[in-house]
C-alpha cells in the first residue's frame, strides 16, 4: 500500500507551486536613459511614442519606461528620416511595411526549410520523386 500525502501536506505543496518569484527585475529604460543614448531630446523621444514610432510602457505614475531596444529603433526612425527625407507618419507606414516584409521572409524562409525541393526554378525537374 502507497503512503498518501495528508490533506494539509497537499495544500502546502499547491500552495508553494502556485507562487512565482521573479528571478530578476525586469530590464526596462527610462525616458532620460533612451533619450541620452539616442542623442535625442526627450522631448523628441515623447514625440515619437505619441506617434507610435516606438514602443513604451507607463507606470502608475505616469513616466515612461522603455525595452532595451528602443534606442535602435529610435535609430531606425531616425535613419529613414534622415535618409529618406520621410515626414514621421510615412516613417510609421514604410517601419509597418518592414515589418511585414521580415515577418513575411521568415515565413517563407521556414517553408523553404520544410520543403527544401518546393522552390525550384520553372523548367527544370524536381529531384525528388515524381508527382504522378
Amino acid at each position: 500500500m502507497g503512503l498518501r500525502p495528508t490533506p494539509a501536506a497537499a495544500q502546502r505543496a499547491r500552495e508553494a507551486a502556485a507562487i512565482h518569484y521573479p528571478l530578476t527585475r525586469p530590464y526596462r529604460l527610462s525616458l532620460d536613459v533612451v533619450a541620452r543614448r539616442s542623442g535625442l531630446h526627450p522631448d523628441l523621444v515623447r514625440r515619437f511614442v505619441a506617434l507610435s514610432l516606438v514602443d513604451a510602457a507607463r507606470d502608475a505614475s505616469g513616466e515612461l519606461w522603455f525595452t532595451a531596444s528602443a534606442p535602435a529603433a529610435i535609430a531606425r526612425v531616425q535613419r529613414l528620416r534622415t535618409g529618406l527625407c520621410l515626414n514621421y507618419a510615412a516613417i510609421g507606414l514604410v517601419m509597418d511595411l518592414l515589418d511585414r516584409i521580415e515577418s513575411l521572409e521568415a515565413a517563407l524562409r521556414r517553408a523553404n526549410a520544410a520543403h527544401p525541393q518546393a522552390d525550384a526554378p520553372i523548367g527544370q525537374p524536381r529531384s525528388g520523386p515524381p508527382w504522378t
